[in-house]
């Protein structure tokens, strides 16, 4: 038999180990993973891994490719970032707001159900996406929720997220404009419990994911820091202390376990919530939590981000919780600032900076590579582990996504470890056109994506940055309630 295409000359890596030999693919399906001398002889293309590392596509849960600007004006430059990284699954994270056409306050004093906007969504993305992607609706309104069990049997949307900063509505009223601007007019923790309770009435594999941060709180200790005059970055993290994220870790949980639904923690950056975490499992709550690369490289003098970046010492510990499991997942948290470095950032004052960096996506997987496989921090199989199979399987798309193995889409990574390269902000697809990590020395990059089948980024090591191959074939991924498991022909 003839195949389309055969990668020879690799290491092939999954959870359970790495060994030399290659992959061969037809239909855009894995059909074969073998040692060198197994693999087929005749095939369409060969490609030689030059005995770097193959990979499976990483699956990134969250991303923010619009929120300021809509999503149809910046899912095509977002997803050529996520493709130089290696990500070939994005997890879409979206109010409905961002989706259809964003407005001032007028526009959006009605939040739309996602019921209305579904069909829209999949139009973008199927002729912008250069990944496969999937929805994760940010919820906001009873509305929503109460919509839940439809957009599960229609749309095969499974998991869903709650901004609990968002909650507070006028009280922090900085943020309040910009709050409503983006769909968020403030919800109570009513909104919470029945979309928990609905969410569990999906089955498997749904999931309801919160950003944890209790801005009730934060306000008193941001009022606290200006009168004290403190303009510096690492006000940021004091402003937001590590109990305002453990203790809503603490609380949802808890209504997790009374509704009985899964319970995924985005953006788990102190001690306190990995206590918690282990907590809530020893009572029997199914809980997953995730951190992301810039709180595994950056500290809190670096940027302002929401959830705020840590101290040095905190890193450190969630380093050591990537290791031990007690963290499932990593992701980017990238989100779309259509801004430069230079009008976002005003030096010396934290409170006038623009919060949130951009170009995360691109980061990813040189930052998981270089801070982490390469410093000893983790082995390149728990790497893959927590990019690439935990959350396809969390997420309903294992084993389509996520691993190497007969079946499975054929989404691989070629990986040099050895490669060095700063980061230069000529690298950058991104519309924003910058990223934090710029002037830093990186080891350990992708050289070629492989999406389906289809070869669909390259980057030579004497390029001066990933070249896109092709037009977008990204395609939307609904999910099979009451399937944890995606069932592969």
């Amino acid at each position: 038999m003839v195949v389309d295409l055969v990668l020879r000359n690799g290491n092939v890596v999954s959870p359970a180990g790495t060994f030399p030999g290659g992959v061969a693919v037809s239909g855009g399906k894995i059909v074969l993973v073998a040692t060198e001398a197994a693999l087929p002889s005749s095939a369409k293309r060969t490609i030689d891994a030059g005995g770097n590392y193959i990979l499976p596509g990483l699956v990134d849960p969250e991303g923010h490719p619009a929120g300021y600007i809509p999503l149809k004006d910046t899912l095509g430059s977002e997803t050529r970032g996520a493709l130089a990284s290696g990500v070939t699954t994005w997890g879409l994270q979206l109010t409905s707001t961002v989706i259809g056409e964003m407005g001032g306050l007028p526009a959006v004093e009605r939040v739309r159900p996602f019921g209305e906007i579904m069909p829209l969504f999949q139009e973008i993305g199927n002729e912008s996406s250069r990944v496969d992607y999937f929805l994760t609706p940010i919820v906001t309104t009873d509305e929503q929720v109460s919509e839940i069990p439809q957009l599960a049997e229609r749309h095969g949307l499974t998991s869903y997220k709650f901004y609990m900063h968002m909650k507070q509505g006028p009280n922090v009223k900085s943020q309040w404009y910009a709050q409503k601007s983006m769909g968020f007019p403030g919800f109570d923790d009513g909104t919470v419990y029945l979309g928990m309770e609905n969410v569990a009435r999906i089955g498997p594999p749904g999931i309801v994911s919160i950003h944890p941060e209790n801005w009730e709180i934060v306000r008193i200790f941001e009022d606290r820091l200006l009168k004290a005059g403190r303009k510096d970055m690492a006000a940021w993290d004091d402003r937001s202390p590590h109990f305002c994220e453990a203790g809503h870790v603490w609380t949802y949980g808890y209504y997790a376990k009374v509704t009985g639904c899964p319970f995924y923690i985005q953006h788990v950056t102190t001690q306190e919530t990995l206590d918690v975490i282990q907590k809530l499992r020893a009572d029997g709550v199914k809980v997953y939590g995730q951190t992301s690369a810039c709180y595994l490289s950056l500290d809190h003098d670096v940027w302002k981000v929401n959830v705020p970046l840590r101290d040095r010492e905190t890193m450190d510990k969630l380093w050591a919780a990537v290791r031990d499991g007690t963290v499932d997942c990593s992701g980017t948290d990238h989100v779309m600032v259509p801004k430069s470095r230079e009008e976002m950032e005003v030096k010396g004052d934290v409170w006038a900076t623009i919060s949130g960096f951009p170009s995360r996506v691109e980061g990813y997987l040189p930052v998981m590579l270089s801070q982490g496989v390469n410093k000893g921090r983790i082995s390149l199989e728990r790497m893959v582990q927590l990019c690439c199979e935990n959350p396809a399987r969390i997420f309903g798309l294992y084993p389509k996504k996520g691993v190497i193995t007969p079946g499975a889409d054929a989404d691989l990574v070629i990986v040099d470890l050895d490669l060095g390269r700063e980061v230069k902000r000529e690298m950058i697809h991104s519309a924003a056109g910058w990223s934090i990590y710029e002037g830093w020395e990186m080891k350990g990059w992708p050289v070629m994506v492989i999406l389906r089948g289809k070869v669909v980024m390259e980057w030579p090591a004497d390029a001066p940055k990933a070249r896109m191959v092709g037009e977008p074939i990204g395609r939307y991924l609904p999910r099979r309630p009451g399937h944890q498991t995606y069932p592969i022909d």
